[in-house]
């Protein structure tokens, strides 16, 4: 059932870094494999900064920023 919420969590997370990430993102796939990617990416940052959180809410939050330095760094390679 863990694996579920992550998935949800991934999938909720990317879509809303997509519509943060100039409106648009990758499409609704390439979202939410950054936002699953960024859910790791995300928790990793949020533990370095040493914050803590609990709930669904705090999870969403973590994983969407940690999608939006996905979606930022996929975007550098995009160009380059």
């Amino acid at each position: 059932m863990e694996l579920v919420w992550f998935l949800v969590i991934g999938a909720v997370s990317g879509w809303l870094a997509g519509q943060l990430w100039k409106g648009s993102g990758f499409g609704l796939i390439g979202n939410i494999i950054a936002g699953i990617i960024g859910s790791f990416v995300g928790g990793w940052i949020a533990g370095k900064l040493g914050i803590g959180g609990g709930g669904l809410l705090w999870q969403i939050l973590v994983s969407a920023g940690g999608a939006w330095v996905v979606l930022f760094l996929i975007s550098l390679v995009k160009k380059a």
